[in-house]
């Protein structure tokens, strides 16, 4: 856990379903490299929203991976994470936080935010504005990830930003289920 510098705002959210999650993800095979399918939703995602940096992130007890990646210079590296850089500790960015809610989050300029102006994503990338909607698997109830577009500007994501990503979610989460689950 990350706590802000007056150790009274806790930064990064509790997870008690990480161990559950981290092993549905291995069964499922999730989060674990770098995928072309995820890759092209990720394109499409930004392309969507008009964000330059989106992606399909699956995060486990420590960490969280970025199994699909679009950048504003198509070469999967530049603002936020990068080629070489698929994976992150969990305190950092926003996406743990929308886990843990398992709701969608909006944050139009993450500086009016005192948990979120914190994180150190904003002085180290840059990002200034985020809108991310939970992966939640129907058949176990778990939140296994995000999707998520970021930007170096505030935006008004509004509620067509809203409304766009949780449909984008439920697009994903017809792709992971159509993956073979041997538990199933």
């Amino acid at each position: 856990m990350t706590y802000d510098a007056t150790g009274r705002l806790l930064l990064t959210p509790v997870d008690k379903e990480g161990p559950e999650r981290a092993r549905r993800l291995l069964r499922l095979d999730l989060g674990r490299r770098p995928e072309a399918a995820f890759d092209l939703f990720a394109d499409r995602l930004a392309e969507v929203t008009g964000a330059p940096c989106a992606m399909v992130n699956f995060i486990d007890e420590k960490r969280q991976f970025f199994a699909g990646l679009h950048t504003p210079d198509g070469g999967r590296d530049g603002v936020g994470p990068s080629a070489a850089r698929r994976s992150e500790a969990r305190d950092h960015g926003y996406c743990p936080h929308v886990v843990a809610r398992r709701r969608a989050l909006v944050l139009d300029d993450v500086r009016d935010y005192p948990r979120f102006a914190a994180n150190r994503v904003v002085d180290e990338v840059g990002i200034r504005s985020y809108l991310g909607a939970p992966l939640l698997d129907d058949r176990t109830g778990l939140a296994l990830g995000t999707v998520c577009v970021v930007d170096t500007e505030p935006r008004l994501w509004g509620r067509s930003g809203l409304a766009t990503i949780k449909e984008m979610a439920g697009e994903l989460m017809d792709i992971v289920r159509g993956r073979v689950d041997p538990a199933a």
